[in-house]
């Protein structure tokens, strides 16, 4: 038996670390997420074992903890060498009389503990080997470490209460304070937790003042201040909290302490307050949540990421709204037109037709209809993009087919979950599930000329679309004139330095988006809620706009936004327009494509009509549930005469706007002698296709 204490007393001595090497090993449960110079953002715990925080050094820690610390557990700790043979000998003499007495052990000899757990692992109570081996490691530590360093290490590794570890732990979630701030009461507390760790709040106070008593301080209270303290044990630790959901990306538990990133801490803690302030101007109309992304367009690198508004404006703070999938609304159109441009079926300056339209579906007829619920005729491209018209954009994606379409969509990146089949002609409209990140990178590529990268990554780029159709699109989204008679000529949208931008809003209000990019960035918000639940009277102009356009603004001061240099095989020429009311302009056209006169369709007196022209017998209409069914008028059209709807008289004339209503229904349009002219059946049905805005 004296042999092998011999070995494990000897094996504990020459396994002795140093100071930096105990320093080095130091791991943290709390990671700090910094921005790209250096500057602490977020703090996020990865390991749920215990709570221990980053190494302090004994300088950043208040004189007050130091006295009460020494005079609660080692009263000669500068006069021993390691082992207090005079507490020895106190000890051995009060457990002779079976007397309760200060317990023996140093903070050198408590430390040996800590850093070799065989020395402090409970065994049905501390072996004489322990014993032994922790007297000669603490003769060891005093010989090779300084006083201060021993301090610092202990207070650094030794347990609190629970699952608190060290010194900065237990100042910054119990007392809400760095470990210099500590004073006199909570020192004296954090004292008394060492010797009682498990204790009542109670028996914690009564050890806390008797330390104070011999500092001639008073104690009131310390027992209030402990169970306040012990409340809030959850605390987070102090500072800044600006990325949450972004560290949850990055940090990694097997790294630093201290991580850097890519953010920028100005822009970030800009982009958090921008939001926040702009949901409350949205107070009262049932919007909680945001999001937004900034990226740069060369490296791809994340310099801002907000993935919500915060706990104190959102029901679902946890919710990462830059990775959650929701409608994107219009935001889609540019990657439509795009491809329109790129297989060379319309120019810029192509007249489309923006009037009421009835697509055949497998669900019934799918009948879109713009944000405002009007139709403005014959309107070019530009104009169409612009503006935000809708059925104009339908009739584009019809041209290039559903399927096309969602492969294109997925090549820009987007993830789309289903088929080109499932989403139909409403593809174009945005109907698809796409999250923020995924459709911000996708306009960094178009920003890029038509080349992507996934977000943050430095691989080699992989074209998707034609640079000179993608710079088009850049230079349509980026004409202020060209969405005057949507937006106005002041909006948001209007920035002071070259910018592509365009806005998008779900069905029924449910999210509302704004994305667009400069020659250096490209920045995405989301506003709406977690839930899922409609806002009331909130677009992507007015919900999402203004963030966008106060980081933009921010992000180019002082340095202004160029516009990109047209790539070669596009032309600029002069564009009369004959029989809408465009004036004439410089446009681009992809070499081959150019036109000098546009013309709208043939201008003739509409046809007399017979009978019943709309709707056609056996048609089904769908509903969408989220429009209001005032929204969602059926027209019907014919010759001059009554109508009839299930026997019951609705008006006359040849044209009469209807409110539907699911059922099977019957219509019949009568002449004035009362005979019946035409009868039609058909049906509309509650639930179907969604029409998306």
């Amino acid at each position: 038996m004296c042999a092998s204490l011999l070995l494990a007393v000897a094996a504990a001595a020459s396994a002795l670390p140093t100071f930096a090497e105990v320093r080095a090993a130091h791991r943290v449960s709390d990671f700090t997420l910094l921005d790209r110079r250096g500057e602490p953002l977020q703090t996020l715990r990865l390991d749920k074992t215990h709570r221990t925080l980053a190494w302090v050094p004994l300088a950043q820690m208040s004189p007050a903890l130091l006295q009460a610390l020494l005079l609660s557990e080692d009263r000669r700790f500068y006069e021993h060498s390691g082992v207090d043979w005079s507490a020895v000998a106190a000890s051995a003499w009060g457990n002779l009389w079976n007397q309760r007495t200060r317990g023996a052990s140093t903070l050198t000899m408590q430390l040996a503990g800590l850093i070799d757990e065989d020395l402090s692992r409970p065994t049905g109570g501390r072996s004489l080997a322990q014993k032994l081996g922790q007297v000669v490691v603490a003769k060891q530590l005093e010989a090779r470490w300084s006083k201060a360093q021993i301090l610092e290490a202990y207070l650094n590794r030794v347990p609190f209460r629970g699952e608190l570890v060290g010194i900065q732990a237990l100042a910054q979630v119990l007392f809400g304070k760095l470990p210099a701030g500590l004073d006199a009461q909570e020192a004296a507390l954090a004292a008394a937790l060492l010797r009682a760790p498990n204790a009542r709040p109670a028996q914690v106070a009564q050890r806390a003042c008797a330390v104070l008593k011999e500092q001639g301080l008073g104690c009131a209270g310390a027992e209030a201040q402990l169970a306040a303290a012990l409340a809030r044990r959850a605390g987070m630790p102090l500072g800044e909290q600006l990325a949450p959901h972004y560290a949850r990306q990055v940090l990694r538990a097997e790294g630093p302490a201290a991580q850097r990133s890519s953010l920028d801490a100005r822009l970030q803690r800009l982009a958090v307050n921008t939001l926040k302030r702009q949901l409350g101007e949205l107070a009262g109309r049932q919007v909680e949540d945001g999001a937004v992304l900034v990226l740069d367009n060369a490296s791809g690198e994340v310099l801002a990421w907000v993935g919500s508004s915060g706990g104190e404006l959102s029901s679902a703070a946890q919710v990462d709204g830059v990775l959650a999938r929701r409608q994107p609304g219009s935001t889609l159109k540019p990657f439509v037109y795009q491809l329109a441009l790129e297989k060379r079926l319309i120019t810029a300056a192509s007249l489309l037709d923006d009037s009421p339209a009835q697509i055949a579906t497998g669900h019934g007829l799918y009948l879109p209809q713009n944000y405002d619920r009007d139709f403005r005729g014959w309107v070019s491209t530009r104009a169409a993009l612009g503006n935000s018209l809708n059925v104009p954009a339908v009739r584009v994606g019809a041209m290039l087919g559903a399927d096309a379409l969602f492969q294109r969509l997925n090549a820009w990146g987007l993830q789309l979950s289903e088929t080109g089949g499932y989403y139909g002609d409403s593809l174009a409209l945005g109907s698809p599930d796409i999250s923020l990140a995924a459709l911000t990178n996708a306009y960094r590529a178009l920003a890029n000329g038509g080349e992507l990268r996934p977000l943050g990554a430095r691989t080699p780029a992989r074209r998707v679309g034609e640079a000179g159709s993608v710079f088009i699109v850049a230079d349509m989204l980026a004409d202020n004139s060209a969405r005057a008679l949507t937006f106005g000529l002041g909006s948001d949208l209007v920035t002071r330095s070259w910018t592509a931008v365009k806005t998008g809003t779900s069905k029924d209000l449910r999210d509302n988006w704004c994305l667009g990019f400069s020659d250096r960035y490209t920045v995405g918000v989301w506003v709406g809620n977690a839930s899922g639940e409609p806002m009331h009277g909130v677009s992507g102009v007015s919900g999402a706009a203004p963030v966008w356009a106060t980081l933009m603004a921010a992000l180019h001061e002082g340095r202004p936004a160029h516009a990109p240099q047209a790539p070669p095989g596009l032309l600029r020429l002069p564009v009369r327009f004959e029989g809408v009311g465009e004036p004439g302009r410089p446009e681009w056209f992809v070499r081959g494509t150019e036109q000098a006169v546009m013309r709208a369709g043939a201008q003739t007196r509409a046809p007399v009509l017979a009978g019943i022209a709309n709707p056609v017998d056996g048609t089904i209409y769908a509903l969408d549930p989220d429009i209001p069914p005032a929204a969602q008028r059926l027209l019907f059209e014919g010759q001059a005469g009554t109508w009839m709807l299930n026997g019951r008289r609705l008006g006359q004339g040849t044209r009469l706007a209807w409110s539907p209503w699911p059922g099977r229904h019957q219509l019949q349009l009568l002449d004035p002698r009362g005979q019946v002219l035409q009868s039609v059946r058909f049906e509309v049905r509650g639930a179907g296709l969604k029409q998306v805005r």
